[in-house]
Formats: structure tokens, sequence, C-alpha cells
């Protein structure tokens, strides 16, 4: 199931902006973010994938969703210049950025090639 991400549940789930300056990842499973308008055309076609994946990888990987009109801030804080913007986060190490509408294909090799899930 996807989760919609206020910056509150950000703050528990993610990233504590607030408390650590050096990034330090708080889930329990790795997840990706998408960044989304609800007036994207590219956002939409994005969100029936997501969908499936959640409900595929349920228990492996976390998907979460922030609505970049309703949490500027947050978005803000991820440079969110265009959208849909994809944030892979793995258990360790870096988040890494992905833009635009992805394929299912693309989002499995990621989960694979980042996160080590299949």
């Amino acid at each position: 199931m996807i989760e919609y991400l206020t910056q509150e549940t950000f703050k528990e789930k993610v990233f504590n902006f607030e408390q650590n300056k050096e990034w330090k990842f708080e889930g329990e499973l790795p997840c990706i973010i998408d960044f989304y308008a609800d007036w994207c055309g590219p956002c939409k076609m994005v969100a029936p994938i997501l969908e499936e994946l959640a409900e595929e990888y349920k228990g492996k990987v976390d998907v979460y969703k922030v609505d970049t009109e309703d949490q500027r801030e947050l978005s803000a804080m991820f440079g969110i210049q265009s959208i849909p913007s994809l944030l892979f986060v793995p258990k360790d190490g870096q988040p890494q950025m992905a833009m635009g509408a992805l394929p299912k294909d693309t989002f499995k090799k990621a989960f694979k090639d980042v996160f080590n899930v299949e």
C-alpha cells in the first residue's frame, strides 16, 4: 500500500533533517518516494505502476508519495524542479533521484541494482 508523506511523517520514516545534518535513513525497508502533483500527466502514468510495485514488493520495499503542491518545503529540500521525481532510498548509502515517468521494468531494475531486492 502506498503511503502519503507529510513533512512530519517524512522525518519519522525516511530522514529526520532537524536532528541530523548527514544523511541517516530512519526506515526499516528501502523505499521509493514519488514527488508528484495531481495536475501532472506523467505523474498519473506512474501512479498505477507504483501501486502494482507496492503490492509486488510488499515487505521488501516501501512506496511513498509526496504531493509537491501540499508539501512545498519538503519538495524544496530535495530541489524538486520537475515532476514526477522519484527518490530511491536504500537502507545503507545515499539516496538517488530519477526524473520522469519510468516504465515498470526500469523500477524493477533499480530495485535490484539500488536496493538488492528482487
